[in-house]
C-alpha cells in the first residue's frame, strides 16, 4: 500500500478506546503531548535500526521496524480545536478535520510548518434514494455523527453512548449528515470545505448500500461539474 496509496491518520484519542487499560483518562493538552512525543518515536523508527527512546510518556528500548516501506507513510493529524490545529501544522504531515471550519485551516497554514501541507475535511453522508429512508438509515447507523466532539471523546463504553442518542432526532442527525440522493446538496457539502481551506475532501458513507452510494456518485458527482 506504499508509497503513494496509504496515509497514517493519528489524534488525541477517545475514552471509548482507552477506558480499558484501567488508567486516567488524561485531558487534552496532556494527550496532545502525548500524541506529539508518539509521532516522535513513530518517524524515529521509519529510520531503520535499532532505536531506543527515553520520554516523558512512553520509554521503547533497542526496538526496530524489519520491514520499512521505501518511504515512509505520512502523518496525518486529525484536529477541531486551534491548538491541535497549530499541533497539526508544526509536526505532522497534514491536517484531516470532519468540519468545515476555515479558522481551524488558517492556524494550521500559519502554524510553524503547516503553509504547504494538504488539510482533508471528511464529509460523512447517508446515500438512499428518498431523504426520508435515508434519515432513518443515518439515525439506525450513524447517529453519534450528531453529538458534540468534546462527548465523543470522553464517553467511556458502548452503553454511554447508546443513552447519549436516545437524546436526538432524525433531523438532529441529519443536520450533521447529508442525507438523500440530492447531487446539489452534496456539491454544497464540498463547497463548504472548499471554500474553508480544504483542498481534499473524502466522503464517508454511512448504511449497508456502498454499491448504491458509488453508483449515485459516479453518475452524479464525479462526472459533473456544477
Amino acid at each position: 500500500m506504499m508509497p503513494g496509496r496509504f496515509f497514517l491518520g493519528l489524534g488525541t484519542g477517545e475514552n471509548l478506546n482507552e477506558h480499558i487499560l484501567g488508567r486516567h483518562w488524561p485531558p487534552i493538552d496532556v494527550r496532545r503531548e502525548m500524541l506529539k512525543e508518539a509521532v516522535q518515536i513513530l518517524r524515529l523508527l521509519w529510520r531503520g535500526g535499532s532505536h531506543s527512546y527515553w520520554g516523558k510518556y512512553y520509554t521503547v528500548e533497542n526496538a526496530q521496524v524489519f520491514s520499512l516501506p521505501d518511504r515512509p507513510p505520512p502523518v496525518m493529524i486529525a484536529a477541531s480545536g486551534t491548538r491541535s490545529g497549530e499541533l497539526a501544522g508544526s509536526m505532522g504531515d497534514g491536517l484531516i478535520s470532519t468540519t468545515a471550519n476555515e479558522r481551524l485551516v488558517k492556524t494550521f497554514r500559519a502554524s510553524d510548518g503547516g503553509a504547504d501541507k494538504p488539510c482533508y475535511g471528511q464529509m460523512t453522508v447517508c446515500w438512499a434514494e428518498k431523504e426520508d429512508k435515508a434519515k432513518k438509515i443515518a439515525m439506525e447507523w450513524w447517529p453519534t455523527g450528531a453529538l458534540p466532539g468534546k462527548l465523543m471523546t470522553e464517553l467511556a463504553t458502548p452503553a454511554d453512548f447508546e443513552a447519549a442518542v436516545e437524546l436526538l432526532t432524525e433531523d438532529a442527525v441529519a443536520s450533521s449528515i447529508v442525507c438523500g440522493s440530492d447531487p446539489d446538496k452534496y456539491m454544497a457539502a464540498i463547497k463548504s470545505f472548499s471554500d474553508a481551506g480544504f483542498d481534499h475532501v473524502y466522503i464517508h458513507q454511512v448504511g449497508p448500500d456502498q454499491e448504491g452510494f458509488f453508483r449515485f456518485c459516479e453518475r452524479e458527482i464525479l462526472s459533473k461539474r456544477y
